[in-house]
């Protein structure tokens, strides 16, 4: 069994939690919080089932100083990279292996600023250990899949990953409301609609791409157009109001030898009906019923290799009918799969690239129990 910590309970760490707890090869040996109302919960209670041992904490020194072999990290870190990059530095000095999703570019270190990287290398060459960070997009829907799909080519043009997702049941308000700016005046500068954002972050996931292609990305442009909505409604995580942004198309294309080549299509919405012009999701697994009319959580994954042959391939999850918590406990729990070949990889920063496929090992359930809705738990950190 390897020992395992989870740092950051919040929307993707409480479902990497549950993961964890349920995982065959893995033990749960601390949970580090950072919200005063968690602390001195026990680990289980916070996610759905019955007590199992192991309470919260905010003090990370026990999970550092004790006999933990490898710690999720799953803390937010859309507005505070450089503390999180320090709290995951001062994880690996200490001898533990880290898995995280927290700082997106961080999917592929190889072409990511030194001053991201650089701390990390360093704590991994003191600790002797290793870091990945993925999820489900950036991660196993940009990566893993694409890649997987690249096998069957004899040969390729262009490489498209598109996804399509109502964020109107999207449990945290910070990243909905401020990150990406909905439900604010069009004049309302969001974080994820400044210029260079969406190069610094998505801009590895391409160069990942196309370093398992075996060709290097020579330029990338950004295109971002925003929606009003023409009329106000309510979602589960607030109101959006007529004339605040709606919906947000964010596209970054990458560029080999002067040829677009690689496009990752962000097409996010609030409501279904808005900008119907856009990509829409063409779903079979019927949404979860939110109570908020055209607020459904759905969408997907679309993967689009041009070439020969040409490919489509849909990637649709659902969790208690909802597609966003189903892409959320996927990219979690990939996260948590990903344990055992890290702890086997050799020290450093590592990437999909260099890890052998993640397989569900042991995760076989014939007569599954019914799992507890983790988004009606509560996630915010």
């Amino acid at each position: 069994m390897i020992k395992t910590a989870v740092w950051g309970p919040g929307s993707m760490g409480l479902i990497a939690l549950r993961a964890v707890i349920d995982h065959p090869a893995l033990e749960l040996s601390g949970l580090v919080v950072h919200s005063d109302r968690k602390v001195g919960r026990d680990a289980g209670r916070l996610c759905g089932i019955d007590d199992i041992g192991v309470v919260a904490t905010n003090d990370p020194g026990a999970v550092l100083s004790g006999d933990t072999e490898v710690v999720v990290y799953a803390a937010a870190a859309n507005t505070r990279p450089a503390e999180a990059i320090a709290d995951m530095a001062s994880i690996l000095r200490a001898g533990k292996d880290v898995v995280s999703c927290s700082v997106i570019p961080l999917v592929f270190p190889d072409t990511v600023d030194d001053a991201l990287t650089a701390p990390l290398e360093d704590a991994c060459a003191e600790g002797g250990t290793s870091f990945f960070n993925t999820g489900i997009a950036p991660g196993f829907a940009m990566d893993v899949l694409p890649l997987t799909l690249s096998g069957l080519s004899r040969s390729i043009e262009s490489v498209r990953i598109t996804e399509m997702f109502n964020y109107g049941t999207y449990p945290d308000a910070a990243a909905v409301y401020e990150v990406l700016g909905f439900g604010k005046p069009p004049e309302y500068q969001a974080f994820a609609a400044t210029p260079g954002v969406l190069s610094f972050g998505w801009g590895p996931v391409l160069d990942q791409l196309a370093a398992g292609l075996g060709v290097r990305v020579d330029g990338l442009t950004e295109h971002i157009e925003r929606r009003v909505a023409e009329t106000g409604f309510d979602t589960p995580t607030g109101r959006i109001e007529a004339g605040t942004i709606g919906a947000m198309r964010s596209i970054l294309t990458a560029h080999v030898g002067g040829s677009p080549t690689f496009v990752i299509d962000y097409v996010t919405r609030m409501h279904d009906d808005l900008a119907p012009d856009w990509p829409q999701p063409h779903i079979t697994i019927e949404p979860h019923d939110f109570g908020c009319p055209g607020v459904s959580g759905r969408g997907l994954y679309r993967i689009e290799i041009e070439g020969s042959p040409s490919m489509r391939c849909d990637l649709e999850m659902a969790e208690n009918n909802d597609h966003d918590f189903g892409a959320r406990v996927a990219g979690s729990t990939f996260m948590v799969n990903a344990i055992p070949a890290v702890r086997a990889a050799q020290p450093g920063l590592l990437s999909v690239l260099d890890l052998p496929p993640i397989l569900g090992t042991g995760l076989l359930k014939p007569t599954p129990t019914p799992s507890p809705d983790i988004r009606r738990l509560g996630t915010s950190e």
